[in-house]
């Protein structure tokens, strides 16, 4: 490789670590424009859950078939990535196959496992493919599904095998290279599977064969950086965020709702226990922005893998009702999103006169959720979307006064009675004292 091939090399490095860095550092800045929130205790349970659920893939195979074969798209790029590395530091420091002296017989053992590898993923990327646009699964045809979602989804998949190939079409028109002694191809073993493109490349010249093993050495290098800027704006950004996301997630028990601190912080004061000072601005009740959810509710949105498991066992979205606990994840991050890129361009940011409620998410949709955690169960890296519903019903609640009707009865059942129904404390037993007086009749 000549100097001018490194310097280009260091140049495309550069080029990508800047556009991916500040895209990451722009994330992170639409992120905390939540509220603070205490996610730091029990480092050791959160360690745990997070190398179960999102190293380990746990609650994945709940379907153990598409739960083995994202397995191996995976583990497929996690260990490639090896191979990868060896790409880097051959662009920097000019040579060619860097690790094969330094490995001897075992680097041919790798590079076949890596190709190995390289078919897994393939053949998952077209099960993957054939799934989503042949057999059309009802969870990915779904209204919110429609448009880039889905387009996303199918440039992942054939970005994905595009890079695959390019390893075994370069690793195809090595061996042909290696096989003639042309100069900078050393020996290095036979590759089993970019074997089979050793009958297609054997009869063109060393000149044509150099192309494509540069063509594809480049193209994966370049595809491999462009990928990683790509999935920055992607659902595939769960690739990153699944590990922190899991880490810091609600590890209390899913049917305990969190209670508002001012609420309780108020309570408290009337009842004379000890409480926290009234803050200097009185707080919005529940959420009708993003700055109102917490930072680990947009984290959530932004690890949102969009694979419908959610929805899909989301009873009120089995019924009809236009409740989508993915759509309510989705519109959560693309809030975020115009938020924070209209901040880091000088704009309106929050005041530019809309608000997650009502322009995003409406009325109806946070109505039809039953608060039974099936999505939360569901989610495969411990997204929460039923928090944000609740957080914008209480905004519903307190600040509009706009639940329906037969709901304000019941909370003012609860206010008085202590139980959804309209009738004393003292005839809560009632049906008890019925039940044994027909019993000592009989």
């Amino acid at each position: 490789m000549t100097l001018i091939s490194q310097l280009v090399f260091l140049a495309v490095l550069a080029i990508s670590g800047y556009f991916i860095g500040r895209r990451i550092l722009q994330i992170r800045k639409n992120i905390l424009l939540g509220k603070e929130e205490d996610r730091t205790d029990q480092p050791m349970e959160r360690l745990k859950t997070m190398l179960l659920v999102a190293f380990g893939q746990k609650k994945m195979f709940k379907r153990p078939i598409p739960a083995f074969l994202h397995l191996l798209i995976y583990v497929g790029f996690l260990l490639i990535n090896l191979e990868v590395l060896e790409i880097v530091l051959d662009g920097i420091l000019g040579t060619h196959r860097l690790f094969a002296p330094v490995l001897g017989s075992f680097y041919p053992v790798l590079i076949n496992f890596f190709e190995f590898l390289a078919i897994g993923v393939i053949f998952s990327c077209v099960v993957f493919f054939i799934r989503r646009h042949v057999l059309k699964l009802s969870r990915f045809t779904k209204i919110e599904m429609k448009g880039w979602p889905t387009l996303d989804a199918t440039l992942i998949l054939v970005i994905e095998t595009v890079l695959m190939f390019a390893i075994l079409a370069m690793n195809g028109a090595d061996q042909v290279l290696q096989s003639r002694g042309v100069a900078h191809y050393p020996l290095t073993g036979e590759f089993f599977f970019s074997g089979f493109f050793v009958p297609l490349f054997s009869g063109l010249s060393d000149n044509a064969l150099i192309i494509i093993e540069r063509a594809s050495w480049w193209g994966h290098i370049v595809g491999i950086l462009a990928f990683a800027f790509y999935i920055t704006y992607s659902k595939h950004l769960h690739i990153f965020l699944a590990f922190p996301n899991t880490y810091f997630s609600n590890l209390k028990p899913k049917g305990e709702i969190k209670n508002m601190d001012n609420v309780t912080n108020e309570v408290k004061s009337m009842l004379g226990m000890p409480a926290d000072p009234p803050p200097a601005e009185i707080p919005r009740f529940g959420a009708k922005d993003i700055n109102d959810l917490s930072w680990k509710n947009l984290m959530d949105a932004y690890a949102c893998t969009e694979c419908g498991r959610c929805t899909d066992n989301c009873p009120a979205n089995m019924t009809g009702k236009a409740l989508s606990p993915r759509a309510i994840m989705m519109k959560t991050r693309d809030r975020a999103e115009e938020v924070g890129m209209s901040i880091s361009k000088g704009g309106k940011g929050l005041e530019d006169g809309k608000s997650l409620y009502g322009d995003y998410i409406n009325k109806e949709e946070l109505l039809a959720c039953t608060t039974c955690n099936a999505c939360v169960e569901a989610c495969p890296i411990t997204i929460d979307p039923l928090s944000i519903i609740l957080e914008m019903r209480r905004y519903m609640a307190m600040e509009e006064s706009s639940t329906p009707q037969s709901w304000n009865a019941m909370f003012q059942n609860v206010e008085t009675s202590f139980t959804p129904w309209k009738f004393p404390p003292t005839d809560r037993f009632s049906w008890a004292n019925d039940l044994k007086t027909e019993a000592e009749n009989k």
